[in-house]
């Protein structure tokens, strides 16, 4: 098993919207939240990549704007997030991949809502185009648990790799007492 780490990773956050974390009830969102809040913490507080990503933002009763965490904790690529108008793998707009690209790593954590619609193709896609990848599991969900199981068999088979929040920080940070352990254990553990 390849680890991944910091200097050869980027964090990439997939329509971890207001409105559309409400969708994922296989993954309580209070929970959801914490956990997308930690790896974006984290990825900037170690000077990681991070790619954000929105669908259809403007879609206020539905899907809403990307985390207002998200913009509290890294403005700069809050900025620069990619607003998909509706196209359903992230991957598929060129805008999007470019950015993942334009980080010049060739790991990738990803994570995203919903895990069935939102996660499993730019995943997959990611992959085959010769990136490695690990979803965070407990960062995505989904509708139902028939859909977040499905969806985790999908990833797998493809080759994706599939983790939590906490044992993805873990390998990322390699050694708790190390800047990047600094950074991390006051995240997992507050």
């Amino acid at each position: 098993m390849q680890r991944f780490n910091i200097d050869d990773t980027a964090m990439i956050l997939i329509d971890h919207q207001t409105g559309t974390n409400t969708w994922a009830s296989t993954t309580p969102l209070e929970l959801l939240r914490r956990n997308v809040i930690i790896l974006a913490s984290f990825a900037k507080g170690v000077g990681m990549p991070l790619v954000l990503t929105s669908s259809q933002e403007t879609n206020v009763d539905v899907q809403g704007p990307l985390m207002p965490e998200l913009e509290a904790i890294a403005p700069d690529a809050f900025a620069v997030r990619i607003k998909r108008i509706g196209v359903v793998n992230a991957w598929d707009d060129p805008a999007f991949a470019e950015a993942c690209r334009q980080t010049g790593k060739r790991n990738f954590v990803m994570a995203g809502v919903t895990t069935d619609v939102c996660m499993v193709s730019p995943a997959i896609s990611a992959l085959e185009e010769g990136f490695n990848v690990q979803v965070v599991c407990d960062a995505c969900g989904s509708t139902n648990q028939i859909a977040e199981e499905m969806s985790w068999r999908r990833m797998e088979r493809a080759g994706v790799r599939l983790t939590s929040t906490n044992a993805m920080v873990a390998e990322l940070v390699r050694n708790w007492a190390s800047a990047a352990g600094e950074v991390a254990f006051p995240l997992l553990v507050g």
